[in-house]
């Protein structure tokens, strides 16, 4: 069992400095993607436009030999545009299903936000049910599939909330803010050129993706550091029981799929750094990620200044790793 997993860490470590020849500066927001593949998790980006949330995942598709497709979202999108449509043969008096690029191991989703309502159902539809319906059939996605989403902050023109049920989907709400000088400059270097290197060889394969995602099940996680995950889960809902004065901040709590994701996540990270068991502090380092987006703030906390973020620290920092 070490042995394999010793085996997987090399091929993920040689991504990361395969990535590292192109990207600048983002080995965090790298790792958290690394972790997602793992884990078969949807993946939502945010920030400013220009910090390079397209060119890593980009990026980081070409690194897997997998089937990878850029669906650029604007207002104007149809359904049909992400899924797909029936075509009419005249000569065979029938319809006939014609694929649309959501049909793909990963599915880059560009400034998702952008998109109507009907799109984002569509889409909705493929994330959590890995299928689309097109008439009255229904076609399974590829497998392995993932959807790497990337979004401009709400408050910039011409941008709609994606609906709480569709964030839900999400394993990680992933924030990537500006390089530092240093880093900046060293994308100067690099990018600043008629033909600048964008691309990377492929390194891992599907079939060791699906291998990877096996070994995961066999790492071992302890019985108090799952009741570490619910009490974490449960503050988010029930701030009080925990000494927590912030329940005039929250609308409402983070779902059973927290839960889910935050016991697959640490299982993960205990992973890529090459350990056969997780432990409460790998819990820590992905609870912001994946809880941020499925705990709702109230009008108040923004009123105060306050992020899904500051009360999710404050709870790490309450609640108990050990319940005597």
């Amino acid at each position: 069992m070490k042995d394999l997993i010793e085996s997987s860490c090399s091929k993920l470590d040689e991504v990361r400095r395969r990535l590292s020849e192109v990207v600048v500066g983002q080995e965090a927001l790298v790792d958290r993607l690394l972790l997602a593949f793992l884990c078969n998790g949807h993946v939502l980006l945010e920030g400013v436009p220009g910090v390079a949330k397209t060119l890593v995942a980009t990026t980081l598709a070409n690194s897997l030999k997998a089937e990878f497709s850029r669906v650029q979202f604007t207002p104007d999108l149809l359904p049909s545009d992400l899924v797909g449509s029936l075509v009419y043969d005249p000569k065979k008096h029938e319809f006939s299903a014609e694929k649309g690029p959501v049909f793909s191991n990963i599915v880059l989703a560009d400034e998702i936000n952008r998109a109507p309502a009907k799109v984002q159902s569509a889409l909705l539809e493929a994330m959590q049910e890995k299928q689309v319906t097109l008439g009255k059939e229904t076609f399974p996605l590829p497998y392995p599939f993932l959807v790497l989403a990337t979004q401009n902050p709400i408050e910039q023109e011409g941008t709609y909330a994606l609906p709480e049920a569709q964030v839900d989907r999400f394993m990680f709400k992933l924030k990537v803010g500006y390089p530092s000088m240093d880093d900046e400059h060293q994308v100067m270097k690099r990018m600043a050129r008629s033909a600048p290197k964008v691309t990377v060889d492929p390194v891992i394969s599907l079939d060791e993706i699906v291998e990877m995602r096996g070994l995961l099940d066999e790492i071992y996680i302890d019985d108090q550091v799952e009741r570490y995950i619910l009490r974490l889960v449960d503050a988010t809902r029930n701030p009080g029981s925990y000494n927590l004065d912030i329940e005039r901040y929250v609308r409402f709590g983070a779902s059973p799929r927290a839960t889910i994701n935050l016991s697959l996540a640490a299982r993960g990270i205990a992973m890529l750094k090459h350990r056969d068991y997780a432990t409460p502090e790998d819990v820590k380092e992905v609870a912001v990620d994946v809880l941020r987006h499925r705990m709702a703030i109230s009008y108040r906390a923004e009123a105060e200044g306050l992020s899904s973020d500051d009360l999710i620290e404050r709870i790490l920092a309450t609640v108990p790793i050990v319940v005597e």
